[in-house]
């Protein structure tokens, strides 16, 4: 027997109401959430063309629908999985023909399935564990017959052949689901060694962001206020409504996270001295929130969906930096010149019909008509400007040149700061003639602080 889908029924009316407009198809991502016994399905988007295959439909008409543009596609799978709070999963894609299609075209969406969990893989800073739901769905609805095709694929084998899957409507899926907020605060201090410098500095960064995911990861988090135990129902000691489901007052629970000194009570804290080229020093407090679905959730599945929240956002914060800075190359300046830049801070947006929120990121210089604009052409659904939550005041950093030579010695136990409210968050990249440092206040962001030495 193969999986269920439980899908939210206004899923079905966008997939409907998709027009190919004389395309042979078109494609796109179901977003939703595992569970042991059944997925669920909330949201679907369609893929947005690329300029030239708007310009060229009749080419787009003659095509093969076995030539899926699967970087184009992937690509697409990234930037939405960066908007996903904890809990969420691009779950698979599905695509609309107006005929019935052969063993070729299923060849090309499980290529696409794979080429898609690969490419997001590689972003992540944690791993799927060996007890969760390794397939992935693939829909395809045909226009002309109306007839509908939901097949699944086992991403851990590539070799794996389709299996049917149901696919079920529902009313009101996600407006019980339930809700976890965290606020974070982060001190890492990454040393870029001397070995290292044929490194990227993003590659860099991310190896030393796994050092720090290894505290998330063994961390004690208390949910109000209370640690439970992880098998334990998330609900246990909610008060639930006569269909069973938690009343509106319990949708939210508020998480704390304690990081330990050591990971195990017999092992010995040392400090390693390296000789370093530079360091990155990531300081701040970020917002974080998951979803889990209210049929009887489980500790372990709402702590990790936190967890994968808190991991995800720093690490996209950073890459998302990295980028800007690629886009936007710094000139190589002189001692004591400044510049201004601002980092990325969190900025939510509801689904309609759900207690369910996605989330975008924000440069200081980006304005709400940007961020609303960059939501409807990701997820293909209308939002307004006052929808948008911004969950993290607007922060600027100052950058200034600096030259500077010495050893770094490495510590990981640092402490979170005690003042939660205000943080000072640092930014400094490498120039080729030494450092830029930055130096920014914010209200709940996160910073990123770049330092390199010269010899």
């Amino acid at each position: 027997m193969g999986r269920t889908y439980i899908v939210e029924e206004t899923v079905g009316q966008y997939l409907s109401n998709i027009n190919l407009q004389g395309k042979a198809f078109v494609s796109g991502l179901l977003i939703g959430q595992c569970s042991s016994q059944k997925d669920y399905v909330i949201l679907a988007t369609r893929t947005p063309p690329k300029e030239e295959q708007n310009e060229n439909l009749t080419h787009q008409q003659k095509a093969k629908l076995n030539n899926l543009d699967e970087e184009w596609a992937t690509e697409h799978a990234n930037q939405v999985s960066r908007m996903l709070p904890g809990g969420l999963l691009v779950l698979g894609v599905f695509i609309i023909t107006t005929l019935e299609m052969g063993n070729d075209f299923q060849n090309a969406l499980h290529r696409l399935v794979f080429a898609m969990e690969k490419s997001m893989n590689k972003r992540r800073l944690w791993n799927f564990t060996e007890e969760e739901i390794s397939e992935r769905v693939t829909l395809h609805i045909c226009s002309s017959t109306k007839k509908i095709f939901c097949r699944t694929y086992d991403i851990h084998d590539p070799k794996s052949s389709a299996k049917p899957a149901d696919w079920k409507y529902q009313n009101g899926l996600s407006t019980s689901w339930l809700s976890l907020e965290c606020t974070v605060h982060i001190n890492i201090h990454i040393p870029l060694s001397t070995t290292s410098v044929s490194y990227t500095l993003e590659k860099n960064t991310k190896n030393g962001l796994a050092r720090w995911a290894k505290q998330i990861e063994n961390g004690i988090y208390l949910i109000n206020g209370q640690v439970k135990d992880e098998d334990c129902d998330l609900l246990e000691g909610q008060k639930k409504s006569s269909r069973g489901n938690v009343q509106a007052t319990s949708h939210s629970f508020d998480v704390k996270v304690l990081t330990q000194l050591l990971l195990n009570s017999d092992r010995r804290s040392t400090a390693t001295v390296q000789i370093c080229s530079g360091s990155v020093n990531l300081k701040g407090a970020v917002k974080c929130r998951a979803y889990i679905h209210s049929n009887k959730p489980k500790v372990k599945d709402a702590v990790q969906a936190m967890k994968r929240d808190i991991l995800n956002t720093v690490a996209d914060r950073c890459e998302m930096l990295f980028e800007d800075l690629l886009l936007n190359e710094i000139p190589e300046k002189k001692d004591s010149e400044k510049e201004f830049h601002i980092l990325p801070h969190r900025v939510f947006v509801p689904i309609p019909g759900s207690t369910v929120m996605l989330c975008d990121y924000k440069f200081g210089d980006e304005s709400a008509e940007e961020i609303r604009d960059h939501f409807i052409e990701m997820l293909d659904h209308m939002i307004q400007i006052e929808d948008l939550e911004i969950a993290e005041e607007i922060n600027t950093a100052c950058m200034s040149y600096f030259m500077n030579t010495e050893a770094s010695l490495d510590n990981t136990d640092d402490e979170q700061p005690k003042q939660p409210i205000k943080t000072t968050v640092i930014l400094k990249i490498q120039q080729n003639i030494g450092v830029i440092a930055a130096v920014a206040v914010a209200v709940l962001a996160a910073g990123i602080s770049f330092h390199y030495f010269s010899d």
